[in-house]
């Protein structure tokens, strides 16, 4: 299979690019410090001793950030899928760039500079790449000795293949990191290898600049998603005025909008006019407006550029501009006359825009975590540096800080790492300060200082789980595992909705977690042990059916439930080892069934059929007893009709390097 790889340079402001101190600046060093870098090098710890494998288009070993090629060199080794016999030099940019967040050592430094860097090419020129190629590669990177892999490209669907060679390294002990992608802001848009089980899955946020604005938009108390215009002035204050509306932004639209917030629509309904943003502006500054609302002309939200080359270089926005959905837009615009108050603002912990959400599946969390992937500035091939956006930049700040605790103690276990990351997460919140959903944010942003200095392991860092009215509470262990002696211990909910009883037995946290209405909750477990803080995410579905899961020998039988009763349901199950998912179906009265293979979690999630709706149920099972001697079949059912042979051809039809937006 080949999967096409998209490489769109995200559009920034003249003024990012060039500051008014006349200096381009390499923004490492404001995105690298911000996430707790100092801690670790005041002990003198930059990643000595530790493999990263980046499987991308190469690495430019030429470059003096990252220079050399070999044992004695920055890049000690790799290879060349896509020209067998030529060192992995890259000639896109894309893996330079990857590698100089991780390890560059020079006018740019990475997060973990002593580490050394294995270099995969599976692609010549973004263009395009392989599935099987990254296969290889990971395979490859494993035997090699690596002990982290990174991989920012991937597919915007699910890829068996992918996923299944990832859940192989992490079960060979290499800590594996990936992208999330930049499909946001929608949900449910992280496809392969973002949605790996096991692997740390990356978001971006902002990054440490006064660049890195965000803006409120507030009429009456309705609250509404705006996002600033690049090149769009900040505010030192909210500004605020009535709501005005201006067409589409020509002076001959706009009537008496002096103090105004002026309101207009993205485009133009001349066929051939070109009205930029820059001249909307313009046209809205000119009347006294106090600030500008653009709203889309179709479904979504957008990203605007004030600063182009056609707005000319005399041109300075007067006033700031926000972007908005069209259907908020329309909602805005009826509430013409009212007052209304916009302010844009610096929020460096804020999810970008472009950053993929989830949700993968119901029975874990996706992304894990997040890390500054925003308006970063990394070595490019040659001995350039490039000024670039996307979640292939927040990964290797993850990949970069698991390096450094790896030298630290190189004792830590996969999941130890994986533990550590996450539950040591600062929050990631919105512009009106409240905590981005867990499908957006996973546990939050990296903060190496906190995961340095953590004291305790908590397994798992995150959670899903299940309640139902045939199973009303959902009953949760949570290993503690102190690095040393066990101290005092704090634990506190933020779990509104969710009536949650705990107790601590030796080094076990059981929780039982109940509630009386049906839906989705998201929550968060607050631990304090000693000084340190930590912060475990978890999801309760509470759904009215149920689909109960239990081994007779080498089977698991189901059985159904639902309080309104049922004609039908369809059952598929997920081996969480290798993403393989197969099916049954059922009517009342029988004990649909699966024969199983191997020992291993399965994730059974059920379409219960009532009436004329349906809704899920969802239950997991661990295997631990089978003697793993029997080979694995497509398919066995209880019964023989409505067998779905083959139900998942998982393909990835785009691929993409998830740096560039």
């Amino acid at each position: 299979m080949r999967l096409v790889i998209l490489a769109t340079v995200i559009a920034v402001s003249l003024v990012l690019l060039y500051p008014q101190d006349g200096h381009i600046h390499t923004y490492l060093d404001r995105s690298v410090p911000y996430v707790g870098t100092g801690v670790p090098r005041d002990d003198r710890i930059d990643g000595t001793g530790v493999l990263v494998a980046v499987i991308d288009t190469g690495v430019d070993h030429t470059h003096p950030d990252l220079f050399g090629w070999g044992p004695d060199g920055k890049i000690v080794g790799g290879y060349n899928f896509v020209q067998q016999g030529i060192l992995p030099i890259d000639t896109n940019g894309h893996g330079t760039q990857v590698a100089g967040v991780i390890a560059a050592d020079g006018q740019a430094v990475g997060v973990a500079p002593g580490a050394g860097i294995l270099a995969y090419k599976v692609s010549e020129d973004g263009e395009g790449v392989s599935s099987d190629l990254i296969v290889r590669a990971v395979r490859m990177a494993v035997e090699d000795g690596a002990d982290i892999i990174n991989i920012s490209l991937g597919v915007n669907k699910t890829n068996e293949k992918i996923d299944r060679v990832v859940r192989y390294a992490l079960d060979q002990g290499v800590f594996v990191v990936v992208a999330a992608g930049n499909d946001g802001p929608e949900y449910g848009s992280i496809g392969s290898p973002g949605g790996s089980y096991g692997a740390v899955t990356v978001g971006a946020t902002y990054n440490n600049l006064t660049s890195s604005l965000v803006a409120t938009l507030t009429v009456g108390e309705r609250q509404y998603t705006v996002i600033p215009m690049v090149g769009s002035p900040k505010l030192e204050e909210p500004t605020s005025g009535r709501i005005a509306l201006g067409g589409y932004g020509r002076p001959g639209e706009i009537a008496d909008a002096a103090g105004a917030i002026l309101v207009v629509e993205r485009g133009s309904d001349i066929q051939g006019e070109l009205l930029y943003f820059s001249a909307k502006e313009q046209n809205a500054a000119a009347a006294g407006a106090r600030a500008l609302v653009v709203y889309n002309n179709e479904p979504g939200i957008f990203l605007g550029e004030l600063l182009h080359e056609f707005s000319g270089p005399e041109y300075l926005p007067q006033i700031p501009v926000v972007s908005m959905d069209r259907e908020e837009g329309i909602e805005l615009a009826g509430s013409a006359g009212s007052d209304a108050s916009v302010h844009l603002f610096y929020n460096p912990d804020f999810a970008a825009h472009f950053s993929s959400r989830g949700p993968v599946s119901p029975f874990y969390i996706k992304p894990d975590i997040m890390a500054p992937g925003a308006f970063i500035n990394t070595t490019q091939y040659g001995t350039s540096y490039n000024f670039t956006s996307g979640t292939s930049y927040a990964a290797p700040h993850v990949a970069g800080a698991a390096a450094l605790l790896l030298q630290k103690n190189p004792e830590l276990t996969v999941s130890d790492l994986r533990s550590i990351l996450l539950t040591t997460a600062q929050p990631v919140s919105d512009a009106y300060g409240d905590k981005f959903p867990i499908h957006a944010a996973g546990s939050g942003r990296l903060d190496v200082a906190a995961a340095y200095n953590a004291d305790l392991i908590i397994t798992p860092p995150s959670f899903v789980a299940s309640i139902s009215p045939q199973a009303d509470t959902a009953m949760v262990k949570l290993e503690l595992r102190p690095t040393g002696k066990l101290g005092n211990l704090g634990v506190s909910f933020d779990a509104p909705g969710l009536d949650i009883k705990y107790r601590l037995e030796k080094d076990i946290l059981h929780l039982n977690i109940t509630n009386s209405d049906y839906g989705l909750y998201e929550a968060r477990i607050h631990i304090t042990h000693n000084t340190n803080q930590y912060v475990v995410p978890f999801l309760i579905h509470h759904t009215p059916g149920s689909v109960r899961a239990e081994q007779i020998q080498d089977r698991i039988v189901f059985d159904i439930n639902h309080p309104d009763g049922w004609s039908f349901a369809k059952i598929s199950v997920t081996d969480s080892r290798d993403g393989k998912i197969r099916t049954v179906t059922a009517v009342p009265g029988e004990s649909p069934s699966l024969q199983i293979y191997g020992n291993s979690e399965y994730w059974a999630e059920a379409r219960i059929r009532t009436g004329d709706s349906a809704s899920g149920a969802f239950e997991a099972i661990h295997i631990t007893s089978l003697s793993e001697s029997h080979p694995p079949l497509v398919e066995i059912a209880a019964r023989p009709a409505a067998i779905l042979v083959g139900i998942v051809a998982l393909v990835g039809v785009t691929g993409m390097l998830w740096g560039r937006r």
